[in-house]
């Protein structure tokens, strides 16, 4: 194939591809057929969406898209111990990861229960004292004081910990992962146990949790009694499902429509104040939840209290979730300064290593919540399964990332199997992992050895995939709201990247420490505006800064942005290469 405008490298050295000619043939005749704009129909066509199914996909609802919750094993007896309990005023506690899908997980079963009269204890383990999950000494002390405990987005491999709970029933609602065998509980709800058959595999935590509260209202309505407003709790389900990089198909494309509907209803105070914090300018979209309030989210779990993120998604009063989101985002700042050092150190690590297969980088003191955060900028940079890893007192404590079609979590843990880590385990795109230090090395390359057969399955990678050229005069509100028909956009369901071919660049500008705003315009056409975050850590930003006054061609997805009270199209730049 062609490359696309001829762009065999661009500043950032990719090749642009555009849609081939069979599927330029394909949208075309669903967008006859369809009566659909051809622009949708491109879309339409790259998800194998054909014309008769075309509404259905266009306007997804919930009824039609939730599985049945009792396909999932122990989903009955999970519901029924929390209705108990809630109908018994029995103490419960809920135990939960540190990281969005845990804290949205969290909140989600606080709010569920507090339209049920009851209140729980949340407890979420700090990353540095106690680490990722459920551990014996917690799980002792909690099951002292409590007659239920949950764990939700951890527990599926906290055999030992889930011991310790002794007299105390445990319900597991997770997503990571299984092993052979189950830890010691009255049930364990996870699409990725060993005996599920896959089919759910692609849900976050806190739609298992969600798909528990459906089957737990179910009870209630039997009992004559009243159930509490799922609907509205879909914004948190929303939240995990985006910040937690599940693909946006199936099931969670409806989670993710209709909870970003439920968020612009602007009712959950927490979410509410972290996004007036973050000065989130439109309506939300995936891209916010995604990167302005889930890092502020996770800013607590990182380098400050676990339990922040939870209680801020939780609050019920808009005062005390002010006061949550402004600490999430002085700690977010924090966050972001420890990252810049600790990715520097990373990237030249990886850059000298020069292996093709994994990208990986450890070091002495690295912050262990920042290493999540690093592997993610790592990956984007390499294009590779990345992991980085922080050594403390000889124990290295790691995050990993993954790329498409590389199934990183259950590599991993054959690592823990083989006995190369302490601990280890995920889902596909993420995964975490303990070691010791002078092992490092070796788990390393029988990991790069692991994910090979994968990573030569790729092709393309690299290629930058456009889907179509747009000129300025095009780029309209209306269009974008077509557009945003055929979404939520998001892992395994890409918005569509446009081109604007040899574009005047009118201005170009620094936005605070990292990121680079552009004006550009055809010959006749208003100046639209261009920002692309982070460019000036990479080739983007430098090569553009100085480009006023020459034509480019731009690539990237738009945005659509309110700055007193008037909207306005911009372009969230991807990529550009000389016109």
């Amino acid at each position: 194939m062609n490359a696309f405008l001829g762009i065999e490298s661009s500043l950032s050295g990719r090749r642009w591809t555009g849609p081939d000619a069979a599927l330029e043939r394909l949208a075309e005749g669903l967008s006859q057929r369809a009566a659909l704009p051809l622009a949708i129909a491109r879309i339409l066509a790259e998800r194998g969406v054909p014309a008769e199914q075309a509404p259905a996909f266009l306007t997804p609802k919930l009824r039609d898209l939730l599985p049945d919750p009792l396909c999932l094993r122990d989903m009955e007896p999970a519901a029924e111990r929390l209705v108990d309990a809630a109908t018994r005023g029995q103490r419960i506690a809920i135990f939960a990861d540190y990281d969005v899908d845990g804290g949205s997980s969290a909140a989600l079963l606080l709010d569920w229960l507090r339209q049920q009269g009851r209140q729980a204890t949340l407890y979420i383990p700090d990353r540095i004292d106690e680490g990722y999950g459920p551990n014996p000494a917690a799980m002792a002390g909690l099951a002292a004081a409590h007659d239920l405990i949950i764990c939700v987005d951890c527990g599926t491999l906290a055999h030992e910990a889930l011991e310790a709970a002794k007299g105390t029933d445990v319900l597991v609602l997770d997503h990571h992962l299984g092993g052979e065998t189950l830890p010691p509980a009255l049930a364990v709800v996870n699409p990725n146990r060993a005996d599920e058959d896959g089919s759910l595999g692609h849900l976050c935590a806190a739609a298992v949790v969600f798909l528990v509260l459906v089957q737990a209202g179910r009870i209630l309505r039997r009992m004559g009694r009243p159930e509490p407003d799922l609907m509205a709790m879909l914004d948190l389900v929303a939240l995990a499902t985006v910040a937690d990089v599940a693909p946006l198909t199936g099931v969670n494309r409806a989670f993710v429509r209709q909870g970003l509907a439920v968020m612009a209803r602007r009712q959950r105070p927490g979410l509410v104040a972290l996004s007036d914090i973050a000065r989130l300018d439109g309506p939300p979209s995936s891209f916010h939840l995604g990167f302005l309030l889930g890092p502020r989210i996770n800013a607590g779990g990182r380098v400050g209290r676990a339990d922040l993120g939870a209680l801020c998604l939780a609050a019920t009063n808009p005062q005390d979730a002010g006061k949550l989101a402004s600490e999430l985002d002085n700690l977010n700042r924090e966050r972001r300064a420890i990252e810049a050092a600790v990715r520097e150190e990373a990237l030249a690590q990886v850059e000298a290593r020069g292996d093709s297969r994994l990208s990986w980088a450890a070091g002495d003191g690295w912050h262990p919540g920042v290493v999540g955060i690093v592997a993610a900028r790592v990956k984007e940079a390499t294009d590779l399964p990345s992991v980085v890893i922080g050594v403390e007192n000889g124990i290295g404590k790691g995050s990993a990332r993954s790329v498409p079609g590389v199934d990183l979590g259950r590599a991993i843990q054959r690592l823990a199997t083989e006995g190369l880590l302490l601990k280890g385990g995920g889902h596909e795109m993420a995964a975490g992992l303990t070691v010791q230090a002078d092992r490092i090395g070796a788990a390393m390359d029988r990991l790069a050895d692991l994910l090979s057969a994968d990573l030569a399955s790729r092709s393309g990678t690299r290629d930058l995939r456009i889907s179509g050229l747009l000129e300025p005069s095009g780029a309209t509100t209306d269009m974008f709201r077509m557009l945003e028909d055929a979404g939520p956009f998001g892992q395994a369901a890409p918005a569509p990247r446009f081109a604007f071919a040899h574009q005047l660049i009118d201005s170009a500008s620094t936005m605070g420490d990292n990121h680079l705003r552009l004006g550009f315009r055809s010959p006749g056409s208003p100046v639209i505006e261009a920002v692309a975050w982070g460019a000036m850590s990479g080739p983007l930003g430098p090569s553009l800064i100085g480009a006023k006054g020459r034509h480019f061609h731009l690539a990237g997805k738009l945005e659509l942005s309110t700055w007193g009270g008037r909207e306005r199209l911009r372009l969230r730049l991807d990529d550009a290469a000389p016109a």
